[in-house]
């Protein structure tokens, strides 16, 4: 449970680890589905990609300039 009174860093790290989470748990099978969501494409391990993408490309954002 976040608390309310964490900072942005603080709440940025806790996405960070919980879609690291969801890329390990949701990881495709042999037979190439999500068994978890027994899907093929995988909308949470989408989603926890893109996050930790956008996440990384706003920290070289901030770094470079």
């Amino acid at each position: 449970m976040i608390a309310p009174f964490r900072s942005l860093a603080q709440i940025r790290n806790r996405l960070s680890l919980t879609a690291r989470w969801i890329l390990r748990d949701h990881q495709p099978a042999a037979d190439g589905r999500c068994p978890v969501c027994r899907v093929p494409d995988c909308p949470a391990v989408a989603a926890a990609r893109d996050y930790l993408h956008a996440v990384a490309g706003a920290d070289d954002d901030t770094r470079s300039g």
